[in-house]
């Protein structure tokens, strides 16, 4: 499907963006700078990323040079976000991913994205429940001397996240950005007193040496770590909640990519200077995520690491609510262009937030800590208990998908301009984004092929097919719905991707005589 230029450049009058009444568009001009910097960086959970993800890493691939993989992967992201914050100022559509690649690739194409975007960040979302459980359950046990299910606090954020996301973006903002600014503000004093008090080796830096990405591990470790990165390309669902978003996108996506690229190398570098680069490896395997608090206790007391612990868990909770609030956009988006019912393409009330959506992923996610808490006959310690599983799996899915989404989207900035006869003044835009995306192709195929790795299950386990398989299930699924959709009602195929523009068009037209 294309669109010819100037519809693609044409913001929609006032008046004229919404279809069938109001509720038909998401409420402009509430999210600025900051607070679109806030919603998505938030989706990054730095405290669980630091506490977490990097230990893991460092544990299981036995990877010294995690800190490069993060300016390695930082580099790959911002030759992504140059086609795609470029594309950004002519789309403007919540439906971001999927709304790029119907402009480029055209509307089944597009539908299949939409499918895989939203099965991915449900995945996303959902699976921070189940770590957000375990760890609530062990502050219970550890401070309260109360032994709780760890399914009872999953189920209590699922429905907070619903209630904030049912209520204005504004809101959300708020409490997005305190959250995020206090786990940054700890993990920066973590990474001084680090660098004050070295391990034994002193402030090495031999975690940027090229030497230390050499081994089998190197691929998986780049799964595990372009994780950590997910939020930033987040910034275009929030497109028609800014005032000007040709500029708020673009500038929001530059900060968010390199700001995580240099934070998260830093903390990891951080992390092998309080041990020692020789001994990280093995003292995250002994650790595991434990780690970062074990460190933090030596150096900065348990009363700074008890806080950490609250922290942890309060920065879980503000990424649930920012996969959340994409969720629901990417539902609202959907049913406003017929790939989901027509009740999802309608906002709330005087809130103007996308509530159809956000009680279908509220409803989702609920369904899922219901199910896992019923296969759950295991204590919350033990490392095989399906509250583990819920958050491995959903988010290994969850990034996969996003993966696919980003390399699909590369190619298509480069069809969309080719299209458009500006791939001459494009040229440089478009070079990024295909190396990109050979990139992107490259890790996706590194994420399945170790995908028994990333959620622990031995290589001849039917789930290291089964769990990617979701991702490609929902994509043909998808697809399939929108050749449908081509052959029986070829109006709805054609908005596709458009959002309040092709309402805008049909606006025009019902007045052109």
């Amino acid at each position: 499907m294309t669109t010819d230029s100037s519809s693609t450049n044409r913001a929609p009058a006032e008046g004229i963006s919404t279809f069938k009444g109001r509720e038909r568009a998401l409420r402009a001009d509430r999210l600025g700078t900051g607070g679109l910097l806030l919603s998505v960086l938030a989706a990054t959970a730095p405290l669980m990323v630091v506490a977490g993800v990097m230990p893991t890493t460092f544990a299981v691939m036995g990877i010294v040079g995690q800190p490069l993989l993060f300016v390695v992967l930082g580099a790959v992201l911002v030759l992504f976000s140059l086609g795609y914050a470029e594309m950004s100022r002519h789309v403007h559509n919540a439906g971001a991913f999927y709304a790029y690649i119907s402009r480029g690739l055209g509307g089944t194409a597009g539908a299949g994205a939409a499918l895989v975007a939203l099965v991915a960040y449900n995945s996303l979302q959902v699976g921070i429940y189940g770590i957000f459980g375990f760890e609530v359950s062990g502050l219970f046990a550890t401070y309260a001397d109360l032994e709780v299910a760890w399914w009872i606090p999953a189920l209590a954020a699922a429905l907070a996240v619903g209630v904030l996301g049912w209520l204005k973006i504004d809101v959300n903002a708020k409490v997005l950005g305190v959250l995020l600014v206090i786990e940054v503000l700890l993990v920066v004093v973590f990474d001084i007193a680090a660098v004050a008090d070295p391990g034994p080796e002193g402030l090495s830096l031999h975690a940027f040496n090229p030497d230390t990405l050499t081994g089998a591990g190197v691929g998986t470790a780049l799964c595990f770590c372009v994780a950590a990165f997910l939020g930033f390309e987040q910034a275009p669902v929030y497109a028609e909640e800014t005032s000007r978003p040709h500029v708020l996108v673009p500038r929001v996506m530059f900060l968010a990519v390199t700001g995580v690229a240099v934070f998260f190398a830093l903390s990891s570098w951080a992390l092998t200077v309080a041990t020692g680069p020789a001994t990280i490896v093995p003292t995250s395997q002994e650790q595991s995520a434990g780690l970062l608090f074990f460190l933090t206790e030596d150096r900065l007391g348990p009363a700074f690491t008890d806080v950490l612990h609250v922290l942890f868990v309060t920065g879980m909770f503000a990424a649930m609510l920012s996969f959340h609030n994409v969720v629901a956009r990417y539902a609202f988006a959907m049913g406003r262009e017929g790939l989901l019912p027509a009740a999802f393409g309608r906002t709330t009330g005087s809130s103007g937030a996308p509530g159809t959506g956000s009680l279908l992923q509220t409803g989702i996610a609920v369904a899922l800590v219901l199910t896992f808490a019923l296969t759950d006959d295991k204590p919350v310690g033990d490392p095989t208990a399906p509250v583990l599983h819920l958050f491995t799996w959903g988010g290994n899915i969850g990034a996969l998908g996003v993966i696919v989404l980003m390399a699909i989207a590369s190619l298509s900035v480069v069809v969309f301009f080719v299209r458009r006869g500006a791939a001459g003044a494009q040229a440089w835009r478009l070079a990024t984004s295909a190396v990109a995306g050979i990139a992107l192709l490259v890790i996706a195929g590194y994420t399945v092929k170790d995908f028994d790795v990333l959620v622990g299950a031995g290589p001849d386990s039917a789930l290291r097919w089964i769990l990617p398989g979701v991702i490609g299930l929902a994509l043909v699924v998808g697809l399939v719905q929108g050749a449908i959709l081509r052959a029986r009602a070829p109006e709805t195929h054609a908005r596709i991707g458009l959002g309040n523009e092709a309402f805008q068009l049909e606006k025009e037209a019902e007045h052109t005589p």
